[in-house]
């Protein structure tokens, strides 16, 4: 399963390699799709692939650390 997800970053938060832990605590595989880093602020466009349980543990540690993640939500019109 994929799910992919915006983090903002609070400026305190912005130098941590928390994309990094996520990869090394759970079982997922993290791709960075897109991002905007300054000294104030950083967005990423993160996908999150593995188990659902899985993922859910990896979001969730993301927003006990302070980062504010909202689902990407994709419209598909065939």
């Amino acid at each position: 399963m994929k799910k992919r997800f915006y983090l903002t970053y609070p400026p305190e938060l912005i130098k941590e390699p928390l994309i990094y832990q996520v990869g090394k605590l759970y079982k997922v595989v993290t791709n960075i799709r897109q991002s905007s880093i300054s000294n104030k602020l950083g967005l990423v466009a993160l996908e999150l692939e593995g188990e659902p349980a899985e993922i859910d543990k990896a979001a969730q540690f993301l927003c006990d650390k302070g980062i504010k993640i909202e689902p990407i939500e994709l419209d598909v019109i065939e």
